[in-house]
């Protein structure tokens, strides 16, 4: 699994169809002032490694990827979501030190806490050229309560359906969706099934024929098993 904090030099390869990512990035930067894309490599599949945008500038950079002719990106085939806990990262740091001796230098291990945070990751083709995918990512502050990205679905219409989905697994909450509401699990639901320190509940009331542990489970609760 990718380090986040650790993206390499812009690899030589290119989404299929695509300029390189070298001239993506120049292009879009060049375009939309302020921004500075980050690039997470895909070491399995090169050609398809992505771009981290900020947030602030994800409607103006998929805009241009959907109307940009070098592009034409004018389909979103699917959304996901990533999640990263907390880490604890080990720093290394040389320090020069003289003594009566000369000089040494000295290394220090140096250990901090870095924040766990959410991504939604969008796969962009282009349909009537038949290209792609592109991979661009937005990614929230932390996993808390900064968990807002902006909804790509004024650009792309197929998003609507897959950033709920989002949404109700990894409690990413899109700014201008125009219906973000759960679309899987019920509107009472506590929590996000997706995250990676979701603890199953041990209450099956919603669950009208439990089989297996689950019916072990629900006959801790209820006398009939569960079943109506």
């Amino acid at each position: 699994m990718r380090d986040p904090e650790k993206s390499s030099e812009l690899e030589e390869t290119a989404p299929p169809g695509l300029p390189s990512f070298q001239e993506i990035r120049r292009i879009l930067e060049e375009r939309v002032e302020g921004l500075r894309l980050e690039f997470i490599p895909n070491p399995a599949a090169p050609d398809q490694s992505s771009f981290c945008v900020p947030t602030e500038f994800a409607l103006e950079t998929a805009r241009i990827l959907r109307d940009d002719p070098r592009f034409a990106l004018d389909f979103c085939s699917n959304v996901t979501g990533v999640d990263w806990l907390d880490q604890t990262v080990e720093e290394t740091i040389l320090h020069r030190e003289t003594t009566d001796e000369g000089e040494r230098t000295i290394k220090e291990i140096v250990r901090r806490r870095r924040p766990g945070f959410l991504e939604a990751v969008y796969h962009l083709y282009s349909m009537r050229a038949r290209r792609g995918p592109l991979v661009i990512r937005q990614r929230t502050a932390n996993r808390i309560d900064r968990v807002r990205v902006a909804s790509l679905t004024p650009i792309w219409r197929s998003a609507e359906f897959q950033e709920r989905e989002v949404y109700d697994l990894f409690g990413v909450r899109f700014e201008g969706h125009p219906d973000l509401r759960r679309i899987l699990m019920w509107d009472e639901f506590k929590d996000y099934p997706m995250r990676k320190d979701y603890v199953e509940p041990d209450d099956y009331e919603y669950e009208p024929t439990p089989q297996g542990d689950a019916a072990a489970k629900a006959r801790r609760h209820y006398p009939y098993g569960g079943a109506r």
